[in-house]
């Protein structure tokens, strides 16, 4: 593993290649970053996953600006995540503070954890559209669940990706915002996307700063990032309505699969 780390401009070219996906199919650069950074740059898994989880705050700061600017927050949905998400992130970076995160099977388990992460992600990926079909099929036949239901349902769903993002960096995007259809099929895609980014600032950034505390944080790797990851966002979200976004799903999906499985049998 890479211990100590120094600048290197491949590090910077990659965060541009991942922030050009990002910027064109929206989903959370940590499902390519922190593999990236374990497979290709042998960072430790936690490093790796600390790191990422403070360049995604950061990275989302400029979005969650852009949406509330048009209005595509609904603040109390957040509210109801942040709920769920925080005292989980807490819980769970305790538990982290407590393992020896440096042993063998430490390393397992959470590349496992993070081949899983990415493999929902690609499944979500390629069979959203299909899921959701299946839904408003279902509501027609069915009455809409009552909003006390629909409240519990959002605070449990911070819960889960209060530990699952704070564990592996994964499923902030993808999956919370799949996840959020499901709980709210007559929203506006732009008020779902816009609320969960809004609600991925504090559960990455306590977790990332959590990291930072327990010593798995390297701020040079997250520099590193940054400089090619912002640029690489602004351009992808330029070329986004020029490219087929199904096409570019399809194909994200399966490098998400094939770096799953080398995560998994890492």
């Amino acid at each position: 593993m890479l211990t100590n780390f120094s600048f290197d401009p491949l590090l910077s070219l990659s965060g541009f290649l991942v922030g050009s996906l990002v910027g064109i199919t929206g989903v959370g650069g940590a499902s390519l970053m922190t593999p990236l950074m374990v497979l290709m740059f042998g960072i430790h898994p936690t490093t790796a996953v600390g790191t990422d989880l403070l360049y995604a705050a950061i990275t989302k700061m400029a979005g969650t600006a852009v949406h509330h600017r048009h209005g595509h927050i609904r603040w109390r949905l957040v509210g109801l995540l942040a709920m769920g998400s925080i005292p989980a992130t807490a819980i769970t970076l305790w538990f982290m503070s407590g393992m020896d995160r440096k042993s063998a099977h430490s390393v397992a388990i959470l590349t496992t954890s993070l081949g899983i992460m990415l493999m929902l992600t690609a499944l979500i990926l390629l069979f959203r559209d299909l899921l959701m079909r299946y839904e408003m099929q279902w509501l027609k036949r069915h009455s809409t669940p009552s909003p006390r239901t629909i409240d519990a349902g959002t605070l449990v769903l911070g819960v889960i990706l209060g530990v699952l993002v704070t564990m592996t960096s994964v499923g902030a995007g993808a999956i919370g915002v799949t996840a959020l259809l499901f709980l709210y099929p007559r929203a506006k895609i732009n008020d779902i996307v816009g609320s969960d980014i809004a609600h991925a600032i504090p559960l990455t950034l306590l977790g990332g700063l959590g990291y930072w505390m327990i010593g798995d944080v390297n701020w040079l790797l997250l520099i590193s990032l940054l400089i090619g990851s912002i640029p690489g966002i602004i351009l992808g979200s330029y070329a986004a309505p020029k490219l087929p976004e199904k096409a570019v799903r399809t194909t994200l999906a399966i490098v998400l699969v094939i770096v799953a499985f080398k995560l998994i049998t890492h």
